[in-house]
C-alpha cells in the first residue's frame, strides 16, 4: 500500500464522498444478506409451518428492501465515482504542473508518448480503482463477514465444514497477486513504448515519406505491438491458470455443504429452509472470494499505474528558486560568465569548459562553431535551463540563482532554430509571451519582424488558425512569427539561435535590417552558422568542443588565420568558385 500512501494527498481531501459511499454500501450489503433469510422464513415458517398470514408482510418487507437497496446503490455508485474523478482531477492537475516545473535535463531522456500514456491511461487506471476497487474490497469484506455470521447462527458445524477449503482459496489468491502485479507493470511499460512509437511516427511523417520508410515504420510499430500483445497474453495466461483453480476450490466447498447439510436435514439437525439459505449464503462468501481476483487485478493495475505516476511526481527538480528571490519587471541585461563549465551527464564530456566573457547592456555577442561546440549551451545557462558544474553566470552582476525564474526568463527573448507554433491563431501565437498585448502591439511586432505582409495575405489575417506545429506556413514564415513573438515581450536579453537559417538571402537581409533596430539597447546573443548573420557583432566567440578558441570582432578575426577565417573561406571563397564555374 506504499504507493497509495504516497498518493494519499490527492484522494484524502475527498474522503467524505468515499465514506458516504461506504455508508450506502453497508445498506446494500446487509439487504443482500437479508434475501436468503427471507427465503428461509418463507420455506420454514410459511410453507412448512403453514403460516400463510405472513405472506403479505413478507411481500411488503421484500419490496421495501428492494427500494432501499436501489436508492442505496445509486448513492454508493454516484458518490464512489465522484470520489474517484475528483481525486484524479487533482492528481492530473499536479502532474501537469510538475511537468511544467521539471528541468530540461528530465526531458532529455523522457519519451513524449510514454508521458502521454502516464497522463491518460495510468491516471485512468488509478481512478478506476479509487472509484470501484476500494469500495469493492470493502464490499467483499462486509459480505463475507455478515454472511459467515448468519451461517454460524444457523449451524456452527456446517459453517466449519463449508469453510474448510477457504484457507486453500486464500493461498491461491495470494499467489495470484504475487504473479499478476509484475505482469501488469510490464503491460503498462509496453503500452507507454507503443504510444511513443506512434507519436514519433506521426511527428516525423514528412521524413518517413520523403525517405520512403513507411514499411520500416510499420515493422517497428508491429514489433512494439507484438511486445504489448505478448505481455497481455502472458497476463491472460496467469488469469486462465488461477481462476479455474479458485472456482474448483469453491465448488469443493459447495459439495461439502450439500453432503453434510443434507445429512443434517435428514437427521433433523437443520431445517430445509436453513439449508437453502445456507446454500445462498455460501455463494455470497465464495463469489466475493473468487471475485477477489478481480479486485487484485484492479489493485495491481492501479498500483502499477500509481508507481509510474510517482516517477513523475518524485522526479528531482534540480532548478530551484531561492526562498526570497529577486522579483522585478525589468533587468538591464548585463551578462557575465566566469569560468563556467557545464556537463549534461556524468558519463559525457563537458559541453562547456571554463567559459568567460562579459556582455554589457546593449552589446551583441556572436557565437559560431561546429554543431555540438557549445553555442546553445551558453544561452541555456543564462535562463537556468541547466545549472553549471563550475563557475558563475551573472545577470546585472548578480548570480542567476538569485532571481525568480519568471523574472529571469521574462527578460530573455528566444528565437530558436526550430520555431514552435501552437495550434491557434497567428495573433495568439505572437502574443503568447505577452497575452495582454493589444492587436496594434501585435501588428507592430509583426512589421518589425517582416511578417505583417504575408500575414495579411492569409484568409483571416491575424485571426487565421494555424495547423499543428504551424502547419501551412513555410519555415521562413514560422521563424518570422517567432521573431515577432520575441519582440513583443520586449526582452532585455535577446537570443537568436540560428534564427534566419530557414529563410532566403533576401528575407534574411530584411530581417537582419529589422533586427538592428530591435537589438538596439538589448544584450543580444546571435548563434549562427552563417558569418553574414553575426559579422556586425561587438564580439564574436568561436567555439570548438566547448571551449572558446578565438574571440574578437569580424575584421580582426579574418586576419588571424584561425578557425574563424577557415569558416569564412569555406562560406565565401568556395561560393565564389561555384559561381565562377556556373558562369563558365
Amino acid at each position: 500500500m506504499d504507493t497509495f500512501k504516497k498518493l494519499k494527498q490527492f484522494y484524502w481531501p475527498y474522503r467524505k464522498y468515499f465514506f458516504w459511499s461506504l455508508f450506502s454500501l453497508l445498506f446494500v450489503t446487509v439487504i443482500s444478506v437479508a434475501y436468503p433469510v427471507v427465503l428461509q422464513i418463507t420455506i420454514d415458517d410459511v410453507i412448512r409451518g403453514e403460516q400463510y398470514n405472513l405472506i403479505p408482510y413478507i411481500c411488503i418487507a421484500f419490496i421495501g428492501l428492494m427500494m432501499i437497496k436501489g436508492i442505496a446503490t445509486y448513492f454508493h455508485q454516484y458518490l464512489g465515482e465522484y470520489f474517484g474523478i475528483s481525486a484524479v482531477y487533482t492528481l492530473r492537475d499536479e502532474l501537469y504542473k510538475k511537468l511544467q516545473r521539471l528541468p530540461f535535463r528530465y526531458y532529455d531522456n523522457a519519451k513524449t508518448g510514454d508521458l502521454m500514456s502516464r497522463l491518460t491511461a495510468d491516471v485512468e487506471g488509478f481512478r478506476f480503482f479509487l472509484a470501484l476497487g476500494f469500495s469493492e474490497l470493502i464490499r467483499i469484506t462486509l459480505l463475507i463477514v455478515i454472511s459467515l455470521s448468519v451461517m454460524f447462527y444457523y449451524s456452527v458445524p456446517l459453517a466449519l465444514v463449508t469453510m474448510a477449503a477457504m484457507p486453500f482459496l486464500a493461498v491461491v489468491v495470494y499467489r495470484f497477486d504475487r504473479k499478476v502485479h509484475p505482469a501488469f507493470r510490464k503491460i503498462r511499460k509496453s503500452f507507454g513504448k507503443l504510444n511513443t512509437r506512434v507519436q514519433e511516427n506521426i511527428s516525423g511523417m514528412n521524413t518517413v515519406k520523403s525517405l520512403s520508410r513507411e514499411d520500416f515504420e510499420v515493422d517497428r510499430f508491429l514489433n512494439r505491438s507484438e511486445d504489448y500483445r505478448t505481455k497481455f497474453i502472458t497476463t491472460s495466461n496467469i488469469w486462465s491458470r488461477y481462476f479455474p483453480l479458485m472456482e474448483f476450490i469453491g465448488n469443493v466447498s459447495v459439495v461439502a455443504l450439500l453432503a453434510y447439510g443434507g445429512y443434517l436435514v435428514i437427521n433433523d439437525g437443520l431445517q430445509l429452509g436453513e439449508l437453502v439459505a445456507f446454500f445462498q449464503l455460501v455463494w455470497l462468501v465464495l463469489g466475493p472470494l473468487m471475485n477477489f481476483g478481480f479486485v487484485i487485478n484492479l489493485f495491481s493495475q492501479s498500483k502499477a499505474s500509481g508507481e509510474r505516476l510517482l516517477e513523475i511526481l518524485e522526479a528531482e527538480e534540480d532548478i530551484q528558486e531561492k526562498s526570497n528571490p529577486i522579483i522585478q519587471d525589468r533587468l538591464k541585461g548585463h551578462v557575465t560568465f566566469k569560468d563556467v563549465t557545464l556537463t549534461y551527464t556524468e558519463d559525457d564530456d563537458s559541453a562547456l569548459k571554463d567559459i568567460s566573457f562579459d556582455a554589457p547592456p546593449g552589446k551583441t555577442i556572436g557565437l559560431i562553431g561546429a554543431t555540438g561546440s557549445g553555442k546553445t549551451s551558453i544561452t541555456q545557462l543564462i535562463t537556468r535551463f541547466y545549472e553549471p558544474e563550475k563557475g558563475e553566470v551573472l545577470v546585472d552582476e548578480k548570480p542567476v540563482q538569485e532571481y525568480g525564474l519568471k523574472t529571469l526568463r521574462k527578460n530573455i527573448g528566444f528565437v530558436l532554430q526550430e520555431s514552435f507554433l501552437f495550434s491557434t491563431t497567428i495573433k495568439e501565437n505572437i502574443s503568447y509571451g505577452n497575452p495582454d498585448a493589444t492587436l496594434d502591439d501585435v501588428i507592430a511586432a509583426a512589421k518589425r519582424a517582416q511578417a505583417h505582409d504575408f500575414i495579411m495575405d492569409m484568409p483571416n489575417g491575424y485571426d487565421t488558425l494555424l495547423g499543428e506545429r504551424g502547419m501551412g506556413l513555410s519555415g521562413g514564415q514560422k521563424q518570422r512569427i517567432a521573431i515577432a513573438r520575441a519582440i513583443l515581450i520586449d526582452p532585455a536579453i535577446l537570443v537568436l539561435d540560428d534564427a534566419t537559417s530557414a529563410v532566403d538571402m533576401e528575407t534574411e537581409f530584411q530581417i537582419q535590417k529589422a533586427l538592428q533596430e530591435v537589438m538596439e539597447g538589448r544584450t543580444t546573443f546571435i548563434i549562427a552558422h552563417r558569418i553574414s548573420s553575426l559579422k556586425h557583432a561587438d564580439e564574436i566567440l568561436v567555439l570548438e568542443d566547448g571551449e572558446v578558441v578565438e574571440r574578437g570582432v569580424h575584421d580582426d578575426l579574418l586576419i588571424n588565420g584561425g578557425p574563424y577565417q577557415r569558416i569564412y573561406d569555406i562560406q565565401y571563397q568556395d561560393k565564389e568558385k561555384i559561381l565562377n564555374t556556373a558562369n563558365f
